[in-house]
């Protein structure tokens, strides 16, 4: 008598193996759908039905306790089934069945979002293994940088003749190229001397940065300095101001001409 078997015949009878448990009606639904291949928007009310109500004889035939909201579930699928069938434009009905299909629909989305937040801690804990513990880091590369390809050298030949060709597109013209085109201008340095005299006489006072207004060429703005510094030095102009803001006046003293070391930049 290590394991006594009790048999208590009519009161609770073996449950059959193929029949599910479910917490609610809705699940039942979604499990009949699912085994039927139908989709939530495309159920069937006869079908569903059917099978619905199959599963409630089953457990009244086990002794098994069918709950209040399944019979409610039940009355609802009948109350829909029997309003369509007397008409397919039942405005109730079809109310009913957009009610159920929401139902159902609400139902599914949370049951997935269960099974995603059970699925997440493992996963979590799974990555979190990955991350610390079984790491590996990035591997250099052995480089070989022997060449290892063998060619023909009237190949080679033709390949270097291409860059040779492709160079010299690329390459800048000589400077021979420009004769004619760009070439220097020196500006005498005793003209832009007779030239800024002739200016101050006529104007007056004038501005140090007024004098290179008009100037041409780096030639032309290098003699204009060379020529100030001369003609400051000869006391032929006078410079006035701080380094920012100066102004060039003409004394008065000596010949309009000047002959300077330096002629021309």
């Amino acid at each position: 008598m290590d394991g006594p078997i009790y048999h208590l015949e009519k009161v609770v009878k073996a449950k059959a193996e193929d029949l599910e448990d479910f917490t609610g009606p809705l699940d039942l639904i979604l499990a009949l759908l699912s085994k039927n291949k139908m989709e939530i928007k495309d159920i069937q009310i006869s079908v569903i039905l059917d099978q619905y109500l199959a599963w409630m004889d089953r457990r009244k035939e086990l002794d098994l306790e069918v709950a209040s909201e399944f019979v409610t579930m039940a009355a609802q699928l009948v109350f829909i089934k029997s309003r369509m069938l007397l008409s397919i434009h039942d405005e109730e009905a079809l109310s009913e069945m957009e009610q159920l299909i929401g139902s159902l629909e609400a139902h599914q989305r949370h049951e997935d979002y269960l099974k995603i937040k059970a699925v997440v801690p493992e996963l979590s804990d799974r990555f979190e293994l990955g991350r610390d513990y079984i790491t590996k880091g990035p591997e250099a590369m052995p480089t070989d940088r022997t060449y290892c390809y063998v060619h023909d050298k009237d190949d080679l030949r033709r390949a270097m003749l291409a860059v040779r060709e492709r160079m010299g597109t690329l390459l800048p013209p000589p400077v021979s190229a420009f004769d004619g085109i760009v070439g220097r201008e020196p500006y005498p340095v005793s003209d832009k001397a007779a030239e800024l005299i002739q200016r101050l006489v006529r104007f007056g006072v004038t501005r140090f940065r007024a004098l290179f207004q008009g100037n041409r060429s780096r030639s032309e703005v290098v003699a204009t300095f060379i020529a100030v510094l001369e003609l400051c030095k000869a006391r032929r102009i006078r410079l006035a101001g701080t380094d920012t803001d100066c102004t060039v006046t003409c004394t008065g003293e000596g010949e309009t001409q000047m002959e300077f070391s330096t002629d021309a930049y």
